[in-house]
Order: C-alpha cells, then sequence, then structure tokens
C-alpha cells in the first residue's frame, strides 16, 4: 500500500513497459487525498481527490493514461490527431512526441483560424514540434468518414501515420483508463469526472468494482454522450461495463465555455483546498459535486472521489 497523504491506494502493478514509453514515466497510483469541505460534510458525505493531474508534469492526468497505449501502438510513425483551438489532448499529444522524438501533426477544427495568431495552446502546440493543420468546420464534422480522413491525411502528406481520434478517445485508450477504476476500487462509493469525449469514463466505470458508480458530467452541450460511451464500452470490452451515469447539467454553455459564477467557485475552491483548478473540465465537475451534495443526491456516509484529470494551462 502507498501512503497518499493520509488515504492509501491499493496495490497497482508497475507499469508494462508497453504502456510506459521511455520518456513518459509516470508516478501511479495518482495520489488520493480527503478533502475537507464543510459543503459536503454538513450533508455527512466525504470528499476526496484523486490527483491525477500529477501522473506527468506534461501528459497531465487521463492524457497520460488515454495517450501512452496509443504511442506504442505508433511503432515510431507519425501521429496524426484531431481538436479545437484549446485541446488539451493536443497539447499533451505534441509534448508526448517531444519527449519521445516522435513526429505529431495536429487536425485543427476552423479554417478561419489559419491567419490568426496562435492563443496559448496552439502556441505551446507548435513550441513542442506539432504540425498544424487548419481544416473548415464542415470538414471537421465528418472526419470520422473514411473518406474524408483519407482526404485529410493525403492533403498533408502523412498517409501511413498513426490516427489517434479527437480526444484521444478509442479501444486502447479506454483500457487504459481501466487502470483508474482499479486504483480506486474500495476507496469511494462514487467516483466522478469531468467528460469531453467520454473515454476515460468509460474505462474508469469498467474498472471499478460491482458495489461502486461513476458520474460523468460533460463539459459540452448536446446530450450525445451516453451513445458515444456505450460505444467505446462495446468496442473496448464487448459490453456495456460498470455502472455509470451523466449529469448534462454543469456545462456552462459550452466546452471551453466558463462564467463569473463558475470563475468565483474555481478560486474559492482553490483557496480552500491549495488545489489548482482548471477551468474547462475540473472546475465544471466540483462545481456539479457541490451542487449534488446540496441537492441531497448522495446518502450521508457516502465517500465521493473527485478526479482531478487536468492541470491549468501555465
Amino acid at each position: 500500500m502507498s501512503d497518499n497523504g493520509g488515504v492509501t491506494s491499493p496495490d497497482v502493478p508497475d507499469v508494462p513497459e508497453a504502456l510506459g514509453p521511455a520518456g513518459l514515466r509516470p508516478r501511479l497510483p495518482s495520489p488520493l487525498r480527503e478533502a475537507a469541505d464543510e459543503r459536503f460534510a454538513r450533508h455527512g458525505v466525504r470528499l476526496l481527490l484523486k490527483r491525477d493531474d500529477l501522473i506527468h508534469p506534461e501528459l497531465v492526468g487521463n492524457k497520460w493514461r488515454k495517450l501512452t497505449p496509443n504511442l506504442e501502438a505508433a511503432a515510431g510513425r507519425t501521429v496524426v490527431t484531431f481538436g479545437g483551438a484549446y485541446s488539451n489532448h493536443l497539447r499533451a499529444t505534441a509534448a508526448a512526441g517531444r519527449l519521445l522524438g516522435l513526429s505529431t501533426l495536429g487536425v485543427i477544427r476552423g479554417q478561419e483560424l489559419a491567419d490568426r495568431p496562435l492563443n496559448p495552446s496552439l502556441a505551446r502546440c507548435a513550441a513542442d514540434g506539432m504540425r498544424l493543420h487548419f481544416v473548415d468546420r464542415s470538414t471537421y464534422r465528418r472526419k470520422a468518414e473514411p473518406g474524408t480522413l483519407a482526404g485529410i491525411l493525403r492533403a498533408v502528406g502523412a498517409e501511413d501515420a498513426y490516427f489517434v481520434p479527437e480526444g484521444g478517445s478509442n479501444s486502447l485508450a479506454v483500457r487504459g483508463c481501466q487502470g483508474l477504476g482499479a486504483e480506486l476500487r474500495g476507496h469511494a462509493d462514487i467516483v466522478a469526472l469531468a467528460c469531453g469525449t467520454g473515454g476515460t469514463l468509460a474505462g474508469l466505470a469498467a474498472g471499478l468494482a460491482p458495489d461502486q458508480r461513476a458520474i460523468g458530467i460533460p463539459v459540452l452541450k448536446g446530450g450525445f454522450l451516453s451513445a458515444d460511451i456505450q460505444a467505446l464500452q462495446q468496442a473496448a470490452f464487448g459490453a456495456r461495463r460498470g455502472i455509470w451515469s451523466l449529469d448534462d447539467r454543469f456545462h456552462f454553455g459550452g466546452y471551453a465555455r466558463t462564467t463569473p459564477e463558475l470563475e468565483a467557485f474555481a478560486e474559492d475552491f482553490e483557496h480552500r483546498h491549495g488545489l489548482p483548478v482548471e477551468r474547462l473540465y475540473v472546475a465544471k465537475m466540483l462545481y456539479g459535486l457541490v451542487a449534488l451534495a446540496e441537492e441531497g443526491a448522495f446518502p450521508r456516509g457516502t465517500t465521493v472521489a473527485a478526479v482531478i484529470t487536468g492541470a491549468p494551462l501555465s
């Protein structure tokens, strides 16, 4: 057992070489620490923080768990992936490419961005050596179609590249995130995390014990994610796995959007717990958990683990 600030994590086997390419050594299991917070305590609920943001300084949180199986499968080929202008996944892929000496290519949603100065997120990708290719939003929506994908790869001279889908969510990534659930077995009744493409939740739920359940807080509008998660679990495991549900109320307008209310909440949480709170995913999940506690959604005596899947961009 390893000491994680007062809460112990279960024994987890060493990461196989296939999941730990040289240069990407992780801190596993990630720390699990109790957070004393009266907003939960007054309802008889115990809050734990699963610090996946401390796994690796550049492949933060679920990005390490999702990317490393795919980087191993790439076997040295150029890695091509997709994302929006603020994609954490693109930044992590670019960082991994620099650390491993792999060529990376990011296909960015929004042709109109090609002639604008790069925002800090895309500038970091470029600094890490990622080639950026901008496509119009109509083409981007069709990126999963074989003909559209093949055309994009031809346009950038990367027909033989290894393809990782948007957000890094595929069957390899889902199985990589199964270890997150295994690390939390026996420590919480409910595990919560923010969801983008759903791959982390799909794997987490599969790794939990039968008496645990997972709650996902989607950061995008649309209500489409449940079907996507089921499809990911079907591809990875052949069937739906684990007990999981989604609460779609806390997206704050959609991806990459925040409000003054959310900003104030995140600043207060940082002050209470000394935790840098990433705004686009983590803040929305933590806000949702506080709201659920106030609604009485968690019976007294419940232990909730909040997975901190990312860190603020520095």
